[in-house]
């Protein structure tokens, strides 16, 4: 059983760490601009969204983005990352 929990703890690990990568590479669109097509930051987004958004659609439509004038802020994101928290912390 201990060997499933450390699985299951390090697949945990792995899409908290693709979630950072995420929000980082979202910042980096609004720093420093779109990314050129084929690029090292363009591949890397495609496949860190490609990978974290079967997780975050779901619960995007059940709680949809808080908006505050003209920006939003992701609130599925926050959940999904703090239930991860969560979820490592109990096993």
């Amino acid at each position: 059983m201990g060997l499933v929990l450390g699985i299951v703890s390090l697949v945990l690990l792995l899409m908290q760490v693709l979630l950072i990568a995420r929000a980082v590479l979202d910042w980096s669109v609004v720093l420093a601009g779109p990314s050129a097509h084929g690029s090292v930051r363009s591949r890397a987004t495609a496949g860190v969204f490609a990978v974290t958004e079967p997780i975050l659609a779901p619960v995007r439509r059940v709680l949809p983005p808080l908006r505050l004038g003209g920006m939003a802020i992701d609130l599925a994101f926050i959940v999904v990352f703090l239930a991860i928290v969560i979820l490592r912390a109990v096993i």
